[in-house]
């Protein structure tokens, strides 16, 4: 199959490989050897095309597994598609990436009976037939190409496309180049001697985290025992909570001065798995979820910031609680401005301390809101909405959103510290949510 401009092309179906691209790679310039061109120095190209066989029979199985209603007279097939990237005498056609679904047959069952020797009685024996698949899958570690070359290829985009950037985007917390910062930053501190990578480690915490998977997948994953996995874990989040706490630190009142008011503060819940102890049951028993939970408070800056994260409290606790312990209020000067919502009962421990608290104005036994208060309310829910963003994003970490089992209860406060520094390391929350 010949173009005048593309010249032999890859007869599989949505294939998109050709002797002109293949041209064009190999007169770019090296950039690991620094020649003039890459035919030059004798890099290896991408592909090559090989010419269908002679023989009729294996031309016949060549045509088979290409699947073509109008195959081309000479239908040559790139390196792509073979499992040993060219024609071998154990796999001489095609079998990957062909472009087609191949249905799979549902396996018979046979069963036969043959009769004893004494013929008292007979034996009765199963076999299964093995499925035939003209288009084998191969999973090969040495058959991985390069992302490029698999874009070249149409019939793995659209759907299957999209739903490999949503699972990366599901996995990924940081950018990768974040990430082995974040390792090397985190490595200077490692002190304890487990038989096992120290980015690994981490990568196992970061998963925990993020995915919140069992300590037997994880175990499974990295070919350690779960004793190992549950060290390493404990280990490194109490690491991560030492170091880590900078990246949550209080804004000056001269930085967010022109963007008052000084915080937005709201409070969210986990559900917690149910206590065998019963005053600890009353204690995380939230009426609200009507389940046993935890309860956090969230404070942010204007700009989408995590300024600071209270410990867990148990469900029970109300919002005026949890403000006042938390250590929340010694950050605040006489002055500044807290904007919450209505549920927020603190006015009277921020007038103690000339705070001003900004709610969203409501009205009484039916009545309509002034021009001036819908004005205020609209500013402040355009505000609030950050706080809710981040908090949607605090809870992208499955080990906050998903129920948190008690053997982790003692360590949610490090857990939580971990997750907000992990956010505010993600860049800001407006301009990205903007977008």
């Amino acid at each position: 199959m010949a173009s005048r401009k593309t010249g032999i092309v890859c007869a599989v179906r949505g294939c998109r490989n050709n002797w002109y691209k293949r041209k064009i790679y190999l007169e770019q310039e090296c950039f690991n050897h620094r020649t003039r061109t890459r035919a030059e120095c004798g890099c290896d190209a991408p592909f090559d095309l090989y010419p269908p066989p002679k023989n009729e029979e294996s031309l016949r199985l060549w045509l088979k597994a290409l699947n073509l209603k109008k195959p081309p007279k000479r239908p040559y097939v790139c390196s792509f598609h073979f499992v040993n990237t060219r024609p071998t005498e154990d796999h001489p056609i095609p079998e990957k990436w062909l472009g087609y679904e191949v249905p799979i047959k549902t396996p018979r069952r046979r069963v036969r009976r043959l009769a004893d020797t004494d013929d008292s009685h007979c034996v009765e024996e199963a076999d299964q037939a093995v499925p035939q698949s003209e288009s084998p899958t191969h999973n090969d570690a040495d058959t991985q190409w390069e992302v490029q070359a698999l874009m070249d290829h149409t019939y793995i985009l659209g759907q299957k496309k999209n739903h490999v950037w949503r699972q990366r985007n599901t996995i990924m917390t940081l950018s990768l180049s974040a990430f082995f910062d974040h390792v090397k930053y985190l490595k200077q501190f490692y002190k304890a001697n487990f038989k096992m990578h120290v980015m690994d480690q981490i990568l196992m915490t970061m998963m925990k985290l993020k995915l919140n998977l069992l300590q037997g997948d994880l175990a499974e994953r990295f070919a350690v025992s779960q004793g190992l996995v549950s060290r390493i874990l404990s280990y490194w989040i109490d690491t991560m909570e030492e170091h880590m706490r900078i990246y949550i630190s209080w804004l000056p009142r001269e930085t967010i001065r022109s963007t008052m008011p000084q915080c937005i503060i709201d409070c969210t819940e986990t559900t917690l798995q149910k206590p065998h102890n019963l005053d600890s049951r009353g204690e995380s028993y939230s009426h609200y979820y009507s389940s046993n939970t935890i309860k956090y408070l969230v404070a942010i800056a204007p700009c989408g910031l995590i300024m600071f994260i209270s410990p867990a409290y148990g469900g029970r606790c109300s919002v005026k609680f949890i403000t006042q312990e938390s250590g929340f209020l010694e950050y605040l000067r006489p002055g500044d401005e807290v904007m919450a919502d209505r549920g927020f009962t603190i006015r009277d421990l921020l007038f103690e301390r000339k705070v001003n608290l900004v709610l969203p104005a409501f009205t009484h036994k039916g009545g309509q809101l002034s021009d001036e208060d819908v004005t205020a309310t609209r500013r402040i829910s355009n505000v609030r909405i950050h706080v809710e963003r981040v908090i949607r994003r605090l809870k992208v970490f499955k080990i906050i959103s998903q129920t948190v089992p008690i053997n982790l209860e003692h360590k949610m406060d490090k857990i939580l510290r971990i997750c907000a520094a992990l956010v505010n390391m993600q860049g800001e929350i407006i301009h990205e949510d903007a977008d």
